[in-house]
């Protein structure tokens, strides 16, 4: 896992030539609605570009983590597929609920029964590599949504533009990256952590719990600013040394959402000493998006370590899958 977080600079310039190379057969038309379907690593992508087209898109991007697709969906409407290993269970059923609604279906994809039911039903299928963790092709995945929408007309955006860019800050912060990653993890070993952000930034927080989740073996959880002010902030009454909060920050952050993250600190010191602030850097949103991402996958890899856990390991998905297919 450690190379695989190493190598994310050069998943992503694998990423966009995957993108630039291939060539779309559905042709363009007007939608009224994008669905995104997947889960877990493949629809963190999804949870991620949805922040990004808030305020870009004229139609709305709905991510879809659930068998079942919304019943808005039709002929109208593009349903992007994406699925790493190409068997994800509840994906391929939402998949099928799109063909007979006859909506423009997308799939990104290494294989699988999607890739077969594409090539079958002649539908566009991005292939990406296979034969990694879900979680470890975020790059892959992601960077093709953005050209699906981008082939469609839906984002005005320089993808390669933005994407080397950010490929070209991580490269050089990388030492800087391992260095801040290592201090926040060796913060967060024996605590329970919980992750704020700003809601544009909420697909990357949710992205580090998964991957706290996944490779470091911890629970914890996460919520927004400002809405966690009107609800969690009350649930901060006792004194606890093991809760460690991590606030994701971006200069960017809109100021009263600053105002807010800076009153939060003062209502937690309270109950936890445990505070913790990871600034992005860069100058563009994906240039911020992607340093935080590769920053927090090295501490979720990072504190693996330190609590001597194999970050690859993942036997009890394993074990869910197993039980599930007997029924």
């Amino acid at each position: 896992m450690k190379q695989l977080v190493t190598d994310f600079p050069i998943q992503l310039h694998e990423a966009l030539i995957i993108g630039q190379n291939y060539k779309f057969t559905s042709s363009k038309k007007a939608f009224s609605n994008v669905v995104l379907t997947g889960l877990g690593g493949s629809g963190i992508g999804g949870s991620i570009i949805q922040n990004y087209v808030f305020d870009k898109m004229k139609i709305p991007f709905i991510v879809n983590k659930d068998y079942f697709l919304p019943s808005f969906v039709n002929s109208h409407s593009l349903v992007i597929v994406s699925s790493y290993s190409g068997n994800t269970e509840e994906t391929t059923a939402a998949m099928q609920q799109a063909l007979k609604a006859k909506a423009t279906i997308v799939c990104i994809t290494s294989g699988g029964k999607i890739a077969e039911t594409a090539k079958k039903k002649h539908l566009d299928c991005i292939l990406v590599p296979a034969g990694m963790p879900p979680r470890a092709c975020l790059g892959y995945s992601m960077v093709q949504v953005l050209f699906t929408l981008q082939h469609f007309g839906l984002i005005k955006t320089n993808i390669e533009k933005d994407i080397n860019g950010a490929i070209k800050l991580l490269k050089s912060e990388s030492k800087d990256i391992q260095k801040r990653a290592k201090a926040v993890a060796q913060k967060l070993n024996g605590k329970l952590p919980i992750i704020y952000s700003a809601p544009d930034f909420e697909g990357v927080a949710v992205r580090f719990r998964q991957q706290i989740n996944e490779n470091s073996k911890m629970l914890c959880w996460h919520h927004v600013i400002p809405e966690m002010n009107h609800n969690e902030l009350v649930g901060w009454r006792d004194k606890d040394a093991k809760k460690a909060v991590v606030i994701l920050r971006n200069d960017t952050d809109y100021v009263r959402v600053k105002t807010r993250m800076e009153i939060n600190k003062k209502v937690i010191k309270k109950y936890t000493s445990n505070i913790i602030e990871i600034y992005s850097k860069g100058n563009s949103y994906w240039d911020k998006v992607f340093y935080l991402i590769h920053l927090t996958d090295w501490v979720s890899v990072l504190l693996a370590d330190i609590r001597k856990k194999d970050a690859t390991e993942v036997k009890v998905i394993d074990f869910l899958k197993g039980e599930l297919a007997k029924s």
